[in-house]
């Protein structure tokens, strides 16, 4: 059962608690996933899914019933992913640049490095510009409109489009050249 936006923005208004607990049926798993796409580690993904329903809860005053309330919570989770990879950044010691997509996916103990296909897909993500890799997971994983994308990565809805599909040939040109 697919629990309807308009529903829980109804039950957030008229019943916080018990409309907070349809939005986490329904969005808590999807908004994980977007974030440790981003992220790349279990731990750090968790503490920004975590802040980012927090983050919902404290401006959900400031949601406007014309905007997708899906592209809202997105933009709200990848603005929180990137708070976490910048924070990271600033903690981390610098290594050679060519083997920070390894460490980052070899750091993490939830991959399956058995399947090489999945960890090579996630190094060709992971070596795009931040803002095609957005686009390219929320487009791929999250199946997000064009429209949608737009509004999590305040562009327009033809910017999202032309993002998506140069990130996707630049993971085909990386897959194909890592064979």
């Amino acid at each position: 059962m697919t629990i309807d936006d308009k529903v829980i923005i109804r039950a957030i208004r008229e019943r916080a608690e018990s409309g907070f607990r349809l939005l986490m049926q329904k969005y808590k798993q999807p908004i994980y996933w977007h974030i440790r796409r981003l992220v790349v580690a279990h731990d750090d993904a968790e503490d920004a899914t975590q802040e980012t329903f927090v983050r919902i809860f404290r401006s959900f005053d400031k949601f406007r019933e014309e905007d997708s309330f899906r592209g809202w919570i997105f933009r709200i989770a990848t603005n929180e992913a990137l708070r976490q990879i910048t924070s990271q950044r600033r903690e981390m010691i610098p290594w050679d640049e060519s083997d920070s997509q390894t460490n980052l996916i070899m750091a993490d103990s939830y991959v399956d490095y058995s399947d090489l296909e999945s960890v090579k897909l996630q190094k060709a993500i992971l070596s795009l510009p931040p803002k095609q890799q957005i686009t390219f997971n929320l487009r791929y994983y999250d199946e997000l409109s064009y429209e949608e994308i737009a509004e999590v990565t305040d562009s327009t809805a033809s910017a999202a489009k032309m993002n998506f599909h140069i990130a996707k040939e630049k993971i085909i040109k990386y897959m194909n050249a890592n064979d």
